[in-house]
């Protein structure tokens, strides 16, 4: 009958993998802001707020979205070796000559 074999699992997600994602989100939300700031500067708080909530809203889940497929895209999972069995320790030797039984 076989051993099960153990596996492990292995996240080799850096963050330069995120990086661009983080970057075009913070533009979004830049962009957003500045929108919602041109319509504040045009009397009109309620479409600012709107437009700012839509964006928020709307761009949130796409960037869940992007954060965890890379995430998984990221996850390995690794076969573990099993260790070898013990063998049995060596023997001590000493390096001395053991003395000649006496007979008599």
């Amino acid at each position: 009958m076989n051993k099960p074999q153990n596996y492990r699992l292995a996240c080799t997600l850096s963050y330069g993998d995120i990086y661009g994602q983080i970057i075009i989100w913070l533009a979004v939300v830049f962009i957003s802001l500045a929108a919602a700031l041109a319509f504040i500067g045009l009397n009109r708080p309620t479409y600012a707020f709107m437009t700012l909530g839509l964006v928020l809203v709307l761009s949130l889940p796409f960037l869940l979205f992007a954060f965890v497929t890379t995430l998984l895209n990221h996850v390995e999972l690794r076969e573990v070796s099993s260790a070898p069995e013990a063998a049995p320790a060596p023997e001590a030797t000493d390096p001395s000559p053991s003395p000649t039984p006496v007979t008599s």
